[in-house]
């Protein structure tokens, strides 16, 4: 029996996600959470898919991400699904930051591994935390490929001056000063799904992919290959977020330190943590948003036109960057979900050949789809976004060349 399940793990600070997928239909076996890890009310979320059973919880204290693991492989061993099982291929770990080193899946050693603790100071809300996962599952199966797929890979074709800041060179070579850009899972996925869509190869089409969750991001994808996005060295710079600010004059925070006496700490927590919509308006839920913009409230609709001029921005600027558009692809929880920000994205830019389908634009679906007309020169689609299954074919892809 040829192994071909992958378990796919998303280490946060405080958090696990997972799901083990059979590599051989693509299809989900299981998926789960773990939260809260480290406090009293810590909470296992568990889904046996591949049983038809019901999701199970628990509720109690998981002391460490190494508890949260064998709590994890405890419930995968009760649908049959254990992390002993010979069928087993490899751990696909989310990485978020490779710096200039890791440009596509690898597996992880302790030279690897040595190497993403490095990047530490240029992710350190996540890499530490992606780290400890690997850690730990690592010890518990030492036997099987572990492999890192990282956030910023995708993002790795970037043309030097593309990548770099108009800064002192020097400088920036010796604090790895550059973007790097992120979401790269997800804009890697979304881009060839796309292409589907359109039947066609990926290397025929150029997609500009709009990535809306609480964190946004939009990439300009020719052929294939990325060649620009709107993150930058890390996770803040482009569209405005659900907490982080966006583009901004760097001299906001010179002003803010000697203005406001605000530290680099303060600063650092207010671009990113009560920025974006929540700064703006108090909520970062686009939901909610576009609820009190509806009703008349001020400050949630002059937030609302922020986020979608930022947009508009970025789409401008990639269809210029691209030359030829095919398609404008809308992803991600705010992006599949959020009807008027992408009827709002779009209007008024017929000249760029974009336009909507009104009806077809308000349908709710979890399936691939065009929202634009058929007249429409460039196409507009939805197309939900699948993280932990791209890191779980690029993982199996590796291990089984």
């Amino acid at each position: 029996m040829t192994a071909s399940r992958v378990l796919v793990l998303n280490s946060g600070s405080s958090s696990v996600k997972y799901q083990l997928l059979d590599m051989a239909d693509r299809s989900r076996l299981a998926v789960g959470l773990v939260e809260r890890i480290g406090e009293e009310t810590s909470r296992l979320v568990h889904e046996p898919l591949a049983t038809g059973g019901d999701r199970r919880e628990q509720l109690g204290p998981i002391a460490d991400h190494e508890a949260a693991l064998k709590a994890v492989a405890a419930e995968l061993a009760a649908d049959g699904l254990g992390l002993d099982s010979p069928e087993l291929a490899a751990v696909g770990h989310r990485v978020v930051h490779g710096g200039t080193r890791f440009t596509a899946p690898t597996v992880i050693d302790d030279e690897v591994l040595a190497e993403i603790r490095s990047l530490v100071p240029l992710a350190p809300l996540h890499n530490p935390a992606n780290v400890t996962g690997i850690e730990v599952a690592r010890a518990l199966r030492a036997d099987i490929p572990q492999v890192a797929v990282f956030d910023t890979a995708f993002h790795a074709t970037m043309a030097d001056h593309v990548a770099q800041y108009a800064i002192d060179a020097e400088v920036a070579e010796r604090f790895s000063v550059r973007r790097y850009g992120f979401h790269g899972t997800s804009h890697a996925y979304v881009s060839r799904a796309t292409a589907r869509l359109l039947g066609k190869a990926p290397e025929e089409v150029n997609v500009i992919v709009l990535h809306l969750g609480n964190g946004a991001s939009a990439s300009a994808v020719r052929g294939g290959v990325c060649v620009d996005t709107s993150m930058g060295l890390t996770p803040l710079e482009g569209l405005v977020m659900g907490t982080r600010s966006g583009d901004l004059d760097p001299a906001v925070i010179f002003h803010l330190a000697r203005v406001g006496g605000m530290s680099v700490d303060e600063i650092d927590s207010l671009l990113n943590k009560k920025s974006g919509l929540l700064g703006m308006c108090g909520d970062n839920d686009m939901r909610e948003v576009l609820r009190r913009a509806g009703e008349g409230d001020e400050a949630a609709g002059r937030a609302f036109a922020t986020y979608v001029h930022r947009l508009k921005k970025y789409i401008g600027a990639y269809t210029a960057v691209l030359g030829r558009v095919d398609a404008v692809v809308f992803t991600a929880g705010v992006g599949e979900n959020a009807a008027p920000v992408r009827e709002a994205a779009v209007a008024g830019l017929e000249e760029l050949g974009l336009a909507l389908d009104h009806r077809a634009n308000a349908e709710r679906s979890g399936e691939p789809r065009l929202i634009s007309p058929e007249y429409a020169r460039v196409a507009v689609a939805v197309v939900p976004t699948d993280e932990e299954l791209e890191i779980a074919a690029q993982a199996y892809e590796l291990v089984t060349r």
